[in-house]
Protein backbone atom coordinates (compact mmCIF):
# COMPACT_ATOMS: atom_id res chain seq x y z
CA UNK A 1 0.00 0.00 0.00
CA UNK A 2 0.76 3.69 -0.86
CA UNK A 3 0.24 6.59 0.62
CA UNK A 4 0.19 10.24 -1.30
CA UNK A 5 0.86 13.71 -0.32
CA UNK A 6 1.28 16.59 -3.15
CA UNK A 7 1.72 20.06 -3.53
CA UNK A 8 1.26 22.78 -6.87
CA UNK A 9 4.90 21.18 -7.17
CA UNK A 10 5.34 17.40 -6.41
CA UNK A 11 3.77 14.69 -5.92
CA UNK A 12 5.29 12.20 -3.58
CA UNK A 13 4.20 8.94 -2.41
CA UNK A 14 5.45 6.81 0.56
CA UNK A 15 5.32 2.63 0.38
CA UNK A 16 3.49 1.33 3.58
CA UNK A 17 6.08 -2.11 3.63
CA UNK A 18 9.86 -0.99 4.40
CA UNK A 19 8.35 2.88 5.34
CA UNK A 20 10.33 3.49 1.90
CA UNK A 21 9.93 6.93 0.16
CA UNK A 22 9.06 5.15 -3.16
CA UNK A 23 8.00 8.54 -5.77
CA UNK A 24 8.83 11.72 -6.48
CA UNK A 25 6.96 13.24 -9.57
CA UNK A 26 7.59 16.66 -10.56
CA UNK A 27 4.61 17.78 -12.11
CA UNK A 28 6.20 20.49 -14.61
CA UNK A 29 8.30 18.70 -16.34
CA UNK A 30 6.61 15.21 -15.85
CA UNK A 31 9.67 13.21 -14.36
CA UNK A 32 9.79 10.81 -11.81
CA UNK A 33 13.22 10.89 -9.43
CA UNK A 34 12.77 7.74 -7.52
CA UNK A 35 14.28 4.07 -8.49
CA UNK A 36 10.89 2.24 -9.41
CA UNK A 37 12.63 -0.43 -7.45
CA UNK A 38 12.78 -3.09 -10.75
CA UNK A 39 13.15 -6.22 -8.94
CA UNK A 40 15.43 -8.11 -11.82
CA UNK A 41 18.34 -4.86 -11.26
CA UNK A 42 17.59 -4.03 -7.66
CA UNK A 43 13.95 -3.87 -5.77
CA UNK A 44 13.95 -1.31 -3.18
CA UNK A 45 13.68 2.46 -3.61
CA UNK A 46 14.60 4.48 -0.30
CA UNK A 47 15.61 1.54 2.94
CA UNK A 48 15.29 2.86 6.52
CA UNK A 49 18.20 1.82 8.01
CA UNK A 50 17.80 0.25 11.85
CA UNK A 51 19.13 -0.79 13.75
CA UNK A 52 22.19 -1.86 12.07
CA UNK A 53 23.71 -0.70 8.73
CA UNK A 54 24.70 -2.52 6.39
CA UNK A 55 25.86 -6.41 7.54
CA UNK A 56 26.31 -8.26 10.65
CA UNK A 57 30.52 -10.03 10.61
CA UNK A 58 29.04 -14.15 10.09
CA UNK A 59 25.35 -12.64 10.24
CA UNK A 60 25.12 -12.25 13.74
CA UNK A 61 26.05 -9.71 16.82
CA UNK A 62 26.45 -10.07 20.56
CA UNK A 63 23.98 -8.23 23.29
CA UNK A 64 24.36 -9.06 26.49
CA UNK A 65 26.01 -12.22 26.17
CA UNK A 66 23.77 -13.34 23.63
CA UNK A 67 23.91 -13.32 19.73
CA UNK A 68 21.27 -12.12 17.37
CA UNK A 69 20.79 -12.01 13.67
CA UNK A 70 19.85 -9.05 12.84
CA UNK A 71 19.40 -8.61 8.86
CA UNK A 72 21.05 -6.66 6.88
CA UNK A 73 20.38 -3.04 7.06
CA UNK A 74 18.21 -3.90 9.99
CA UNK A 75 14.57 -4.13 11.31
CA UNK A 76 12.40 -1.76 9.19
CA UNK A 77 13.28 -2.65 5.69
CA UNK A 78 10.94 -4.98 3.86
CA UNK A 79 8.61 -5.15 7.38
CA UNK A 80 4.55 -4.32 6.53
CA UNK A 81 4.52 -3.60 10.31
CA UNK A 82 4.32 0.34 9.61
CA UNK A 83 1.25 2.07 10.25
CA UNK A 84 0.26 5.39 9.15
CA UNK A 85 -0.82 7.34 12.28
CA UNK A 86 -1.57 10.48 10.28
CA UNK A 87 -2.08 12.31 6.56
CA UNK A 88 -2.51 15.73 5.53
CA UNK A 89 -2.23 17.27 2.38
CA UNK A 90 1.76 18.05 2.23
CA UNK A 91 3.07 15.74 5.50
CA UNK A 92 1.94 12.32 6.25
CA UNK A 93 3.09 10.55 9.86
CA UNK A 94 3.89 6.60 10.33
CA UNK A 95 4.76 4.45 13.48
CA UNK A 96 6.79 1.60 13.75
CA UNK A 97 7.51 0.17 17.57
CA UNK A 98 9.04 -2.91 18.68
CA UNK A 99 6.81 -6.20 19.63
CA UNK A 100 7.80 -9.67 20.19
CA UNK A 101 9.04 -10.45 17.01
CA UNK A 102 11.63 -7.56 17.47
CA UNK A 103 12.62 -8.33 20.58
CA UNK A 104 13.88 -12.20 19.21
CA UNK A 105 16.72 -9.98 16.78
CA UNK A 106 17.18 -6.59 18.91
CA UNK A 107 16.38 -7.14 22.56
CA UNK A 108 15.35 -3.75 22.72
CA UNK A 109 12.27 -1.71 23.41
CA UNK A 110 11.46 1.47 21.06
CA UNK A 111 9.48 3.43 19.06
CA UNK A 112 9.81 5.45 15.94
CA UNK A 113 7.62 7.82 14.12
CA UNK A 114 8.64 9.27 11.09
CA UNK A 115 7.18 12.14 9.07
CA UNK A 116 7.12 13.04 5.41
CA UNK A 117 6.69 16.74 4.62
CA UNK A 118 6.50 18.95 1.72
CA UNK A 119 7.12 22.57 1.29
CA UNK A 120 7.71 23.70 -2.75
CA UNK A 121 10.31 22.01 -3.83
CA UNK A 122 11.76 20.46 -0.84
CA UNK A 123 10.27 16.59 0.84
CA UNK A 124 11.89 16.50 4.58
CA UNK A 125 12.13 13.68 6.20
CA UNK A 126 12.24 13.08 9.84
CA UNK A 127 12.60 9.82 11.83
CA UNK A 128 12.29 10.31 16.31
CA UNK A 129 13.38 7.23 17.57
CA UNK A 130 12.18 6.97 21.37
CA UNK A 131 13.61 4.47 24.02
CA UNK A 132 10.82 2.90 25.34
CA UNK A 133 13.05 0.27 27.37
CA UNK A 134 14.01 0.67 30.86
CA UNK A 135 17.94 0.34 30.13
CA UNK A 136 19.97 2.26 27.21
CA UNK A 137 18.60 1.67 23.51
CA UNK A 138 22.01 1.56 21.33
CA UNK A 139 21.24 1.92 17.41
CA UNK A 140 22.96 2.76 13.79
CA UNK A 141 20.24 5.05 11.61
CA UNK A 142 20.71 5.29 8.27
CA UNK A 143 18.54 6.66 4.72
CA UNK A 144 19.56 4.57 1.37
CA UNK A 145 17.36 6.92 -1.28
CA UNK A 146 17.90 5.78 -4.95
CA UNK A 147 17.68 8.00 -7.80
CA UNK A 148 16.34 7.45 -11.12
CA UNK A 149 19.82 8.38 -13.88
CA UNK A 150 19.35 8.91 -16.07
CA UNK A 151 16.78 11.79 -15.92
CA UNK A 152 16.09 12.80 -19.30
CA UNK A 153 16.00 11.72 -22.97
CA UNK A 154 19.45 11.98 -24.70
CA UNK A 155 21.08 11.60 -21.77
CA UNK A 156 24.17 8.65 -21.07
CA UNK A 157 24.97 8.08 -16.95
CA UNK A 158 28.20 9.27 -17.63
CA UNK A 159 26.55 12.65 -18.43
CA UNK A 160 25.96 13.25 -14.42
CA UNK A 161 28.22 13.36 -11.20
CA UNK A 162 27.74 13.79 -7.79
CA UNK A 163 28.66 17.27 -6.81
CA UNK A 164 29.68 17.69 -3.35
CA UNK A 165 29.11 21.40 -0.78
CA UNK A 166 32.71 21.59 -0.36
CA UNK A 167 35.95 20.65 -1.96
CA UNK A 168 37.11 17.75 -0.52
CA UNK A 169 40.26 15.47 0.10
CA UNK A 170 38.83 12.29 0.79
CA UNK A 171 39.38 8.62 0.52
CA UNK A 172 36.72 5.57 0.27
CA UNK A 173 36.42 2.71 2.55
CA UNK A 174 36.73 -0.89 0.90
CA UNK A 175 34.42 -3.62 1.87
CA UNK A 176 34.92 -7.01 0.83
CA UNK A 177 32.70 -9.39 -1.46
CA UNK A 178 30.98 -10.06 2.16
CA UNK A 179 29.92 -6.68 2.47
CA UNK A 180 32.20 -5.98 5.31
CA UNK A 181 35.00 -3.45 5.97
CA UNK A 182 38.41 -4.41 4.95
CA UNK A 183 40.47 -1.75 7.17
CA UNK A 184 41.41 -0.28 3.29
CA UNK A 185 40.81 2.96 1.31
CA UNK A 186 41.69 3.95 -2.06
CA UNK A 187 42.03 7.49 -2.98
CA UNK A 188 38.69 8.83 -4.30
CA UNK A 189 38.23 13.11 -3.58
CA UNK A 190 41.76 14.80 -4.94
CA UNK A 191 40.94 18.89 -4.06
CA UNK A 192 38.18 17.97 -5.86
CA UNK A 193 34.17 18.28 -5.02
CA UNK A 194 32.79 16.20 -8.33
CA UNK A 195 32.31 12.36 -7.84
CA UNK A 196 31.62 11.71 -12.48
CA UNK A 197 29.43 8.79 -12.23
CA UNK A 198 29.98 6.04 -14.94
CA UNK A 199 28.89 2.24 -15.33
CA UNK A 200 32.00 0.45 -13.74
CA UNK A 201 31.86 3.23 -10.66
CA UNK A 202 30.32 0.58 -8.12
CA UNK A 203 32.30 -2.63 -9.91
CA UNK A 204 33.56 -2.85 -6.09
CA UNK A 205 30.22 -2.00 -4.76
CA UNK A 206 29.60 1.34 -2.61
CA UNK A 207 31.60 4.42 -2.59
CA UNK A 208 31.86 5.75 1.62
CA UNK A 209 33.45 8.23 3.15
CA UNK A 210 33.57 9.08 6.35
CA UNK A 211 35.46 12.14 6.68
CA UNK A 212 33.54 14.84 4.21
CA UNK A 213 33.01 18.48 5.69
CA UNK A 214 30.05 18.23 2.79
CA UNK A 215 26.72 18.26 4.27
CA UNK A 216 24.84 18.54 0.67
CA UNK A 217 25.39 16.19 -2.04
CA UNK A 218 23.69 16.78 -5.53
CA UNK A 219 22.95 14.93 -8.45
CA UNK A 220 23.82 17.01 -11.42
CA UNK A 221 23.22 16.68 -15.07
CA UNK A 222 26.07 17.90 -17.13
CA UNK A 223 23.38 19.04 -19.76
CA UNK A 224 20.38 20.02 -17.31
CA UNK A 225 22.73 21.22 -14.03
CA UNK A 226 21.85 20.27 -10.41
CA UNK A 227 18.55 17.64 -10.45
CA UNK A 228 18.35 17.44 -6.66
CA UNK A 229 20.21 17.98 -3.45
CA UNK A 230 20.23 15.75 -0.48
CA UNK A 231 21.04 17.59 2.58
CA UNK A 232 22.05 15.23 5.26
CA UNK A 233 23.34 17.96 8.34
CA UNK A 234 23.40 15.54 11.03
CA UNK A 235 24.76 12.30 9.33
CA UNK A 236 28.99 11.69 9.46
CA UNK A 237 29.20 8.70 7.10
CA UNK A 238 27.95 9.03 3.29
CA UNK A 239 27.40 6.25 0.78
CA UNK A 240 27.13 6.96 -2.85
CA UNK A 241 25.77 3.66 -4.54
CA UNK A 242 24.21 1.36 -7.14
CA UNK A 243 24.07 -1.88 -8.79
CA UNK A 244 26.78 -1.95 -11.17
CA UNK A 245 25.63 -0.57 -15.12
CA UNK A 246 21.80 0.39 -13.19
CA UNK A 247 20.35 3.38 -14.14
CA UNK A 248 19.85 4.72 -10.77
CA UNK A 249 22.59 6.06 -8.09
CA UNK A 250 21.97 6.28 -4.00
CA UNK A 251 23.31 9.24 -1.90
CA UNK A 252 22.97 7.86 1.45
CA UNK A 253 23.22 9.40 4.81
CA UNK A 254 24.73 7.07 7.63
CA UNK A 255 24.57 6.72 11.32
CA UNK A 256 26.90 4.49 11.56
CA UNK A 257 28.21 1.57 8.92
CA UNK A 258 28.75 -1.95 8.09
CA UNK A 259 30.50 -4.72 10.04
CA UNK A 260 34.99 -4.48 9.91
CA UNK A 261 36.10 -8.02 9.43
CA UNK A 262 37.69 -7.80 12.41
CA UNK A 263 34.52 -7.44 14.24
CA UNK A 264 34.54 -9.73 17.62
CA UNK A 265 30.49 -9.30 17.38
CA UNK A 266 29.81 -6.85 20.25
CA UNK A 267 27.39 -4.90 19.41
CA UNK A 268 28.32 -1.89 21.31
CA UNK A 269 31.44 -2.04 19.79
CA UNK A 270 29.77 -0.98 16.50
CA UNK A 271 30.96 2.47 14.79
CA UNK A 272 29.01 5.55 15.63
CA UNK A 273 26.78 4.04 17.72
CA UNK A 274 23.57 6.27 19.04
CA UNK A 275 22.76 5.72 22.59
CA UNK A 276 19.29 6.82 24.04
CA UNK A 277 18.69 6.88 28.00
CA UNK A 278 15.10 5.32 28.93
CA UNK A 279 12.32 7.37 27.81
CA UNK A 280 14.75 9.59 25.82
CA UNK A 281 14.50 10.16 22.00
CA UNK A 282 16.66 11.80 19.25
CA UNK A 283 15.47 13.07 15.41
CA UNK A 284 17.65 11.37 12.46
CA UNK A 285 16.25 14.06 9.29
CA UNK A 286 17.18 14.57 6.11
CA UNK A 287 16.00 16.37 2.87
CA UNK A 288 15.90 16.44 -0.67
CA UNK A 289 15.24 19.21 -2.64
CA UNK A 290 14.08 18.65 -6.44
CA UNK A 291 15.75 21.36 -8.98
Amino acid sequence: MKYSISNELLSVAVQKNGLELCSIFNKHNRKEYMWQGNPDIWANHSPVLFPVIGLQKDGKTCIDGRFYHIPKHGLIRGSDKPELTNQAETSMRFRFSWDEETLQLFPFKFLIDSVFSLDGNRITISHQVTNLDTKELPYNFGEHPAFNCPLFEGEEYEDYYIGLEHVENSRTLLINNQGLLTGESLPCLDNSNTIPLHKHLFDRDALIFNDLRSRKASLVSKGHGPVLTVDFPEFPYLGVWAKPAAPFVCIEPWHGITDHVDSDHDFMKKEALRILAPDESRTHSYSITIH
